[in-house]
């Protein structure tokens, strides 16, 4: 169930909306936020608050790589893969990162704090290799960094 709170935010976004179809990612991000990931029920709820039919709302969410339709670790890590992180060892940090988390890329630890996704470009190509974990750019890496930056985030879990 939606907080009343929120919900009221976004009924008055959306009724200040010129076109409020146009807010449907925003929508979604704040679902996500809220829930930690879209679920079927926030597809409906999404749906139900900007007036479309939920396979519209579901098209979209599945285009997205950032809305995540199935539960997510409490930080997820994008491993950048575009051309420029994997000339510069991109391949080797995911493949780091899939032994020292023993996960496979598109897999959560069974902990629930680390979620791998691979991600077409993280815009970060001055500092490649590079991996976003929950919106924040990491770069460029080395094993060692990424040994601390685990570090750091299992140490604030």
């Amino acid at each position: 169930m939606l907080p009343e709170a929120l919900k009221r935010s976004l009924e008055s976004e959306i009724s200040g909306a010129e076109h409020p179809r146009e807010l449907v990612v925003d929508v979604m991000m704040a679902l996500q936020d809220h829930y930690g990931w879209l679920s079927d029920e926030a597809v409906e709820e999404t749906a139900r608050l900007l007036g479309m039919d939920p396979l519209k709302v579901e098209e979209l969410a599945t285009f997205y790589t950032f809305i995540y339709r199935e539960p997510v670790g409490k930080y997820v890590i994008h491993v950048c893969d575009s051309v420029v992180c994997w000339m510069d060892g991109a391949e080797a940090i995911g493949d780091y990162l899939c032994r020292k988390l023993g996960i496979k890329m598109g897999e959560t630890t069974p902990d629930g704090l680390f979620t791998l996704l691979p991600v077409c470009c993280i815009g970060y190509c001055d500092r490649a290799p590079a991996v976003l974990i929950n919106k924040k750019a990491y770069g460029p890496l080395t094993i060692e960094k990424l040994d601390g930056i685990l570090g750091k985030l299992k140490a604030e879990a």
